[in-house]
């Protein structure tokens, strides 16, 4: 048996005397006027709404018009609602938030303290990618801003809302999904027909009859027929574009100034020569939307005579000729041009690429050094240095 000291037993002493106070606990009863799911009742909401159709078609438009009207009288009619406004954006895809923007400027104004609960028809029209809806629910949350569903009847402040929301939103994303597969499949069994989508609008060359029909625009395909020739004649892509924009040419879409890339797409376009190569990208992720250039991934589709042709068969296949003779003049320059010295700059001269091609000189591409076997270039010096 140890022995306490006397100091020792007047602490245990004390300890069981604050062990045996009763004491007194009183419960303070919540505010009867506030509730969390939608802030102080005594306080006019500050309430906005989001609209969205997916299609610009005229049914879509109806849809899109009523719901903007709706929500704008819902608003205005309950006296404990301020109205802040109606956030819609048509032609959207609920997939793609980054691409919608009066979605971004609603979560924008409500990060900015302008809105207090908004009010949308259903998850999929808030969005049917999960992390999306999610992310962006989670966000709103964390600064007491509601978000009501009509269709579940869900506030995103409420008890449990979070599990039922996240069920909702994959069933919707799933929805997506299915969509995404039905409209590529349909788009497939078209191609199998031979029936082509072109947007004639950024076509030169071509517009489209009252059957759908691509027809010739006979001073665009003047155009585009001079720019076959141009490029066969020793012009580079860099230098046609060039001149058609010093002689004040608009672009297809009326631009003033032509970009390489446009005459660089045009002289490989099968369609100018009347055919159809269908499928020539293809949709990576539904949820992103991403197209890539189909390398053989998915099957492509080539349909010949599809359409009157601007450029003769022969004049296409000699551009394309012309094409890999280029790139491979450009190749093997590139190859037999010599290393640059290691630990000093030197100002050799540069391969000329592509697309930097030309004959504006008398001599370009004809004149060859025998001993190395590469071309002779033109070359300016400003106080003995290259410029």
């Amino acid at each position: 048996m140890t022995c306490l000291s006397g100091k020792e037993r007047n602490n245990v002493r004390q300890s069981t005397r604050e062990m045996t106070v009763k004491k007194n606990i009183s419960i303070i009863p919540a505010n009867p006027e506030y509730d969390r799911t939608t802030r102080y009742q005594y306080k006019r909401l500050r309430v906005g709404a989001y609209c969205r159709v997916s299609t610009l078609q005229e049914q879509q438009e109806t849809s899109y018009e009523a719901q903007v009207r709706y929500y704008t009288e819902k608003i205005n009619s309950n006296p404990d609602w301020t109205f802040a406004g109606i956030y819609a954006d048509d032609g959207k895809s609920a997939t793609m938030i980054r691409k919608r923007d009066d979605f971004q400027a609603m979560i924008d104004d409500c990060m900015a303290g302008k809105i207090d609960m908004i009010i949308t028809k259903s998850i999929s029209r808030f969005a049917r990618n999960t992390v999306d809806s999610l992310t962006n629910i989670r966000k709103l949350k964390e600064k007491n801003i509601a978000i009501y569903f009509e269709k579940e009847g869900i506030n995103t402040l409420g008890d449990g809302g979070e599990m039922l929301i996240t069920i909702l939103s994959s069933q919707a994303q799933e929805e997506s999904r299915n969509l995404s597969e039905n409209v590529h499949w349909g788009y497939v069994r078209q191609f199998e027909k031979g029936i082509v989508y072109v947007n004639h609008k950024k076509f030169l060359g071509y517009t489209k009859n009252e059957d759908g029909n691509l027809v010739i625009v006979p001073k665009e395909a003047e155009l585009v027929r001079r720019i076959f020739r141009l490029y066969l004649e020793g012009f580079s892509i860099s230098k046609i574009a060039e001149l058609l924009t010093e002689e004040g040419i608009p672009t297809v879409t009326g631009k003033k100034i032509w970009c390489p890339s446009v005459i660089e797409r045009m002289l490989v376009n099968e369609k100018y020569m009347g055919d159809a190569l269908l499928q020539k990208t293809y949709t990576v992720d539904f949820l992103s939307k991403k197209r890539v250039k189909n390398n053989g991934i998915v099957p492509q589709y080539y349909i010949e005579g599809n359409h009157e042709a601007i450029i003769p068969r022969e004049l296409f296949y000699k551009v394309q000729e012309e094409k890999a003779r280029r790139a491979a003049s450009y190749r093997e320059e590139k190859e037999q041009q010599p290393p640059e010295p290691k630990g000093r700059k030197t100002r050799l001269a540069k391969p000329v690429a592509r697309g930097k091609y030309s004959s504006q000189y008398v001599l370009s591409d004809i004149m060859i050094c025998q001993e190395c076997g590469q071309m002779y270039r033109r070359q300016v010096w400003k106080n003995n240095e290259p410029l």
